[in-house]
């Protein structure tokens, strides 16, 4: 070794070291929350939608009642941004996470609240124990605003300048048109090239609502009518997310009145406590077969 590369040892010995943050993964990030199953909507399904968050007594008497904004996502899938009137906004939808989702979004807020308005939001990847969105926001139902494109973004005017327009351009290219649909809470149609979907978020508890499923499949009661498959479902932060594909060329409010009735059926197939019989074991197996999880 070089006298060099010795005297260089001393100095990187006597750094100081960054304390390693451990992640926890949490696979109900939103339980208790009046409306898990929204945020996992706006999480997973929904391209572009916000809501207003009403912030506990206890960050208004720090940081004043800034209104606070929850959006799916935001410019470049930025955590959060503050804007110079003093709005902040959070992204559901984002690049960089850690195992728990509430925990990322809390930190997202608490860090837009630290900056001066209009300032640039800086959040760690991972934030490490702290405060979650249980803990910093009044809960209750989400008033959910759907979106056509992401130009609830910009500030008035901002959308003059060529560069700023060209870019909503592109983000706006990429939505396929989704509808929140009335029939059931946390379900919503999206048209993608050459077919439609329904994406419930249910509610229930996951073996619960398997079982439900599987005897309505066994039933032979899982599409939504003709010409729709029941085409599988998949898991998101705790809860089932059953995915029907449809006929493209029918509109969104035809399928109200559809889904609304298989509301129906899933709530007494919830409601039976028997146990399943060799049909309904069979579906349970064959839906578990088809079933993905997310993250």
């Amino acid at each position: 070794m070089s006298k060099r590369r010795k005297s260089q040892r001393p100095a990187a010995d006597t750094a100081p070291r960054r304390d390693k943050v451990r992640d926890v993964f949490v696979p109900r990030p939103f339980d208790g929350l009046v409306d898990e199953p929204e945020w996992i909507a706006l999480r997973e399904l929904v391209p572009a939608a916000s809501a207003p968050l009403r912030l506990a007594p206890a960050l208004i008497e720090e940081f004043g009642d800034r209104p606070a904004t929850l959006a799916t996502v935001l410019p470049m899938a930025a955590p959060a941004i503050t804007k110079p009137d003093g709005r902040v906004l959070i992204g559901l939808q984002r690049h960089q996470q850690s195992g728990d989702v509430s925990r990322d979004l809390a930190e997202a807020l608490l860090s837009a609240l630290r900056t001066e308005p209009g300032g640039q939001v800086a959040v760690p990847p991972l934030p490490g124990p702290g405060p979650r969105l249980q803990d910093i926001l009044v809960d209750g139902p989400l008033e959910i605003s759907m979106h056509d494109g992401f130009e609830f973004w910009l500030d008035p005017g901002a959308a003059d300048d060529p560069t700023v327009q060209a870019s909503l351009e592109r983000a706006n290219a990429a939505i396929y048109p989704t509808v929140r649909l009335t029939a059931a809470k946390a379900a919503y149609w999206c048209q993608v090239p050459e077919k439609a979907h329904v994406r419930w978020v249910l509610p229930d508890d996951e073996d619960a609502a398997l079982d439900a499923l599987a005897r309505l499949g066994a039933a032979g009661l899982l599409p939504l009518g003709e010409q729709t498959r029941f085409a599988g479902m998949f898991r998101a932060h705790g809860r089932l997310v059953p995915v029907w594909d449809l006929p493209e060329e029918t509109p969104a409010s035809e399928w109200e009145e559809p889904v609304a009735q298989f509301a129906k059926r899933y709530a007494e197939a919830l409601s039976s406590t028997d146990p399943l019989d060799a049909a309904g074991r069979r579906s349970r197996q064959g839906l578990l077969g088809r079933q993905l999880t997310l993250r």
